[in-house]
C-alpha cells in the first residue's frame, strides 16, 4: 500500500471529472436528437458548448500541475449516462421523455457538482488558488445548468407559480397541523 498524499487525491478527483466530461460529451448530441421540446434541445446544445469549455479548463488545470489526463474511467457517469440512454431507447419523443431526459441530466449535473466543489475545496486548501478558481467557475456553470433544467422541466410538465404556491401553502400547513399534534 503506498502512501496517501492529498495532492493525489486531488489529481484523483480531476482526472474522474476529466473522464466524466468525456463522458457527456458523446451523451448530449444524443439527449439532443430525443429531446421533442426545442427548449430543452437548445439547452442540451448550450451545455454541448459549455461542457467543450469546461474539458478545456481542466486541460488547463492538468497543465499548470504539470499533468496529463489520465485513462481513469468514471463508472459513476457511466452509470448515469447509462440511465439515460434506457430511457431514449424505451421511450417515444415527448414530453415524458423529455422530463425523463431533464431528470437523467440533473442526476449527472448534481454529481458533477459534488465532484467540482470536492475538487474546488481540496485545490483551494492545498493552495492552489488559480485552480480553485477555475473549478469554481466550472461549478457555477453546472449550479447555473441544473436551475435551467429545473426551469424547463415546469413548463414540460406544465408547472407553474400558481402550483408551487399551491404546493407551499399545503406544506406549510401540513408542518402547522405536525406541530400542533
Amino acid at each position: 500500500m503506498k502512501e496517501a498524499h492529498f495532492e493525489d487525491l486531488l489529481t484523483n478527483e480531476l482526472n474522474d471529472l476529466y473522464d466524466a466530461e468525456r463522458q457527456i460529451l458523446e451523451a448530449l448530441p444524443k439527449m439532443k436528437e430525443a429531446a421533442s421540446s426545442e427548449e430543452l434541445a437548445f439547452a442540451f446544445e448550450q451545455h454541448l458548448d459549455q461542457t467543450k469549455e469546461q474539458v478545456k479548463r481542466l486541460d488547463r488545470i492538468f497543465s499548470q500541475m504539470g499533468e496529463q489526463p489520465g485513462s481513469r474511467r468514471c463508472e459513476a457517469m457511466a452509470g448515469l449516462l447509462k440511465e439515460g440512454e434506457t430511457h431514449i431507447t424505451e421511450m417515444k419523443k415527448s414530453p415524458v421523455l423529455d422530463a425523463a431526459l431533464i431528470g437523467s441530466a440533473q442526476k449527472v449535473e448534481h454529481y458533477e457538482i459534488s465532484g467540482y466543489g470536492t475538487a474546488r475545496t481540496m485545490a483551494a486548501m492545498l493552495g492552489q488558488v488559480e485552480t480553485a478558481e477555475l473549478l469554481q467557475e466550472t461549478l457555477d456553470e453546472e449550479k447555473d445548468t441544473d436551475e435551467t433544467l429545473t426551469e424547463i422541466a415546469e413548463a414540460v410538465m406544465g408547472v407553474g407559480e400558481d402550483d408551487d404556491e399551491e404546493l407551499e401553502e399545503e406544506e406549510e400547513g401540513s408542518l402547522v397541523e405536525e406541530s400542533e399534534g
